[in-house]
C-alpha cells in the first residue's frame, strides 16, 4: 500500500532543490569565469558574496512560488495516469517533465511574444526552465520518509564537491584556467582599437602611429580623465619567459607608455596598460580591429 502524498513535503523539497540548483549555478559560474579573459576592473568578490546573500531570501520565494504554481499541479497530474490505469507509480514518471513543459509554455511562449522576442532564446529559456522544474518535480515525487534531509545533505554535497573539484581541476590544468594568447610579432601589423575610437597602427616593418591613445600616470584612479597622445614611432615584441610575460614595447615620442602586456583571445587578441600602476587589475585596453592586418 502506498504512502499517501504528502504535496506539503513536496512543496518543501521542491524548494530547496531549487535553492540548491542556483547555488550550483553559481559556482558553475565562477568556475567558468576563471577560464575567461578578466575584465577591465577586478571583481569586487566581498560585494559578489554579500550581494549573493542577501538577494537570497528573494531566490527562496521565487523558488516556492514556482513549486506552488507549476511543481505541485505537475506531479498532479503526473499522478492521474496511474490511477486510471494501474501499475507502479514509477512508470509515470516521464509524464513530470511533459506535464510541466505544458503548464510552462502559455505564460513563456505568451510573455515572449509580448515581448517580441526571438524564438530561439525562448524555446532554449523554455527548455532550461522544464529541465529545471522538471528536476524539482523528480526528486520531490517519491514518497520516502526522510527525504528532505537526504536532499539537502546530498545536495549540499554536490554543490561542494563541484566547487572542490573545479578548483582542483583549474589547479592542475584538468579545466582550461585562462592563459594569454601567444600572439608573436606576426600578429601586431593592422589597427588597434580601444573604447573611445583611439587607435595604433602597427606596420610589419615596426612603425606604429598613435591617435588619441590614453596615458596614465602612476597613482591613476580608473575614473580620472586620462591624458590622450598621439605621435609615431616604433614598436617591437618581446616574447617572454611565457604567454603571462610577453609584452610590447612602443616607443613614441610624447607618449610615455610602460610595455603592453598581452590577453583577450586567439581570435581577439588584446593588449593593456594597467591603471594605477601594477598589481591593479585595473586594464585600459586595445582590441585589434575585425578584418585588420
Amino acid at each position: 500500500m502506498h504512502q499517501k502524498r504528502s504535496y506539503g513535503r513536496i512543496l518543501l523539497v521542491s524548494t530547496l532543490v531549487g535553492n540548491l540548483e542556483v547555488a550550483l549555478a553559481v559556482v558553475v559560474a565562477l568556475l567558468y569565469v576563471r577560464t575567461q579573459p578578466p575584465p577591465d576592473e577586478p571583481p569586487d568578490y566581498a560585494a559578489i558574496t554579500a550581494a549573493l546573500f542577501s538577494a537570497w531570501p528573494l531566490v527562496a520565494i521565487i523558488a516556492f512560488l514556482l513549486t506552488a504554481v507549476l511543481v505541485l499541479p505537475s506531479v498532479a497530474l503526473a499522478d492521474l495516469p496511474g490511477r486510471l490505469l494501474g501499475g507502479r507509480e514509477s512508470r509515470w514518471w516521464w509524464m513530470v517533465p511533459l506535464t510541466v513543459a505544458a503548464l510552462l509554455a502559455p505564460p513563456v511562449l505568451g510573455i515572449a511574444a509580448y515581448n517580441d522576442a526571438q524564438t530561439r532564446p525562448t524555446l532554449v529559456f523554455w527548455a532550461g526552465a522544464t529541465a529545471s522544474l522538471s528536476v524539482c518535480a523528480l526528486i520531490a515525487r517519491p514518497r520516502q520518509p526522510g527525504l528532505p534531509g537526504r536532499v539537502a545533505l546530498w545536495g549540499t554535497a554536490v554543490v561542494a564537491g563541484t566547487g572542490l573539484l573545479g578548483a582542483l581541476g583549474l589547479a592542475i590544468g584538468l579545466l582550461p584556467a585562462y592563459e594569454p594568447p601567444a600572439i608573436g610579432p606576426q600578429t601586431m601589423p593592422g589597427t588597434w582599437i580601444d573604447h573611445t575610437r583611439g587607435t595604433l597602427v602597427f606596420t610589419p616593418d615596426g612603425r606604429v602611429t598613435a591617435s588619441r591613445v590614453a596615458v596614465h600616470r602612476p597613482g591613476d584612479h580608473p575614473d580620472d580623465p586620462s591624458l590622450r597622445c598621439s605621435g609615431t614611432g616604433t614598436w617591437s615584441y618581446e616574447p617572454g619567459r611565457d604567454v603571462w610575460s610577453q609584452q610590447v614595447v612602443l616607443s613614441v615620442p610624447g607618449c610615455s607608455w610602460s610595455a603592453w602586456g598581452v590577453d583577450g583571445t586567439g581570435r581577439e587578441p588584446r593588449i593593456h596598460q594597467e591603471v594605477g600602476g601594477p598589481g591593479s587589475g585595473v586594464l585600459y585596453r586595445l582590441r585589434k580591429a575585425s578584418g585588420a592586418h
